[in-house]
């Protein structure tokens, strides 16, 4: 499996290898790659579009995040190729702290970290794909059809967005969400006709 899709086990390995050493061995690597829109410009940190999406705020943060990815990643970068599946992933992490840059660029306080900008890109493409795909999530012990499981992960995070909590980007996961959909737009729109 890992052969068939390098970019999403790359993806998967190197965020749960930089998250873990944050979490649990070097906590100033989180303290250093936070997104912090104060100070992209002034201190150049343009970095920190992508170091914020290799570490988590937590364990059961990065856990969640993960499994999504891993549900949905590897079968996505089946159907469009290594190379559009790892341009999608980086496109989604700069495009979804857009919004978020211009919400909060002058909040000197303000950071946010997490790669569920990008995931929730790689969910959303995914589902214009498979759009009859299902997952279990315990201990729900039914199968949830991925566009269910998709519009209650932006019902989540639509509802913490509005209290940015430890600062987890839940902005973020909505943005990610447009630009799966758009990406798959702009790159293959056909594939919008399988969904429908």
């Amino acid at each position: 499996m890992i052969a068939h899709t390098p970019g999403a086990f790359f993806i998967l390995f190197v965020t749960v290898g930089v998250s873990l050493a944050g979490l649990y061995a070097m906590p100033t690597l989180i303290a250093a790659s936070l997104f912090r829109p104060y100070y992209l410009l002034p201190r150049k940190q343009y970095y920190t579009v992508i170091t914020s999406g290799l570490v988590h705020a937590s364990f059961p943060h990065l856990l969640f995040n993960m499994l999504t990815f891993y549900f949905f990643g590897p079968p996505l970068e089946r159907v469009i190729g290594t190379e559009r599946f790892v341009l999608l992933y980086a496109v989604a992490l700069v495009l979804s702290e857009a919004r978020t840059y211009f919400k909060h660029r002058n909040d000197p306080q303000y950071a946010s970290l997490g790669a569920s900008g990008a995931i929730s890109a790689v969910l959303f493409a995914a589902i214009v794909y498979f759009p009859t795909q299902s997952l279990y999530i315990l201990p729900i012990p039914v199968p949830i059809p991925a566009p269910v499981f998709a519009v209650g992960y932006l019902a989540y995070n639509w509802y913490f967005a509005r209290q940015e909590r430890q600062g987890i980007n839940h902005t973020a996961h909505i943005d990610g969400a447009v630009t799966g959909l758009l990406f798959v737009a702009v790159t293959d729109v056909s594939a919008y006709q399988r969904f429908f």
